[in-house]
């Protein structure tokens, strides 16, 4: 995932706006011989261990397709050099991109499992930069675009059979958690000292809750409301851990 804020020296030259440039998929689909280098340490990894493969940045469902290509690419590669080599991989679309989302039924029928990352979908629905402080109000996570957006990619990666997880800062958020919940996310990405305490959360929240919630705050027409809907709850399950 290089580009944005992660540029290792000699890929690529600073940007003006690096988080709307080249970055994520549309760097390595560029630099083909780079891609195909990781894809087949991947690959390879795989014939020792459960290893997964996910692509990040996807703006289009033509781009997961051409990743799968140069995926299958490799393995064929690897076949024929003899190298051992997980064969049927599983591959996963990294939804951070409203027309991503928008499409998420087409994508997720072509991979076998969906991650929402919060902090870049937030980013780009609310055309915000999340690091600017002039703007920072704006920065959202429970406005109702996203919320909806989180929704449909849910749904359509439910309705294809396939498993939706979700990561970034959403997914370590208290507050955030119930209506993550309720949403139907099927698994929660955080960091190594968030596990411990965002376990406890879930271990504490009713199902049949966070559901009701979810049905509710997706009709609701402002973050204030929403907020105030999953901050009750959080509150009723887990009042101990929200008033550290």
């Amino acid at each position: 995932d290089i580009g944005g804020d992660k540029l290792p020296e000699g890929v690529a030259e600073p940007e003006a706006n690096p988080f709307l440039g080249w970055r994520g998929i549309r760097l390595t689909l560029a630099r083909v011989d780079m891609f195909k280098t990781q894809l087949r340490a991947i690959l390879r990894a795989g014939a020792t261990g459960n290893v997964s493969v996910m692509f990040p940045m996807l703006s289009t469902l033509d781009e997961v397709r051409r990743c799968r290509l140069l995926l299958e690419e490799c393995a064929e590669e690897l076949t024929g050099e003899g190298v051992a080599h997980r064969r049927n991989i599983d591959v996963g679309a990294m939804i951070e991109v409203p027309s991503a989302a928008l499409v998420a039924d087409q994508i997720a029928g072509e991979v076998d499992f969906l991650s929402v990352g919060t902090n870049d979908l937030i980013q780009y629905t609310m055309a915000v930069d999340r690091v600017n402080d002039q703007v920072a109000n704006l920065y959202q996570p429970l406005n109702p675009a996203v919320v909806r957006l989180l929704e449909m990619t849910v749904s359509a990666g439910h309705e294809k059979g396939i498993w939706v997880g979700v990561c970034g800062e959403m997914a370590s958020d208290l507050l955030c958690v119930p209506l993550l919940v309720g949403l139907g996310f099927d698994e929660f990405s955080v960091s190594a000292p968030r596990v411990p305490v965002v376990k406890h959360a879930l271990r504490s929240l009713s199902y049949g809750d966070c559901r009701a919630l979810a049905a509710e705050v997706i009709e609701f027409s402002g973050q204030e409301e929403i907020l105030e809907g999953c901050r009750s709850l959080a509150l009723e399950s887990y009042p101990e851990l929200l008033s550290r």
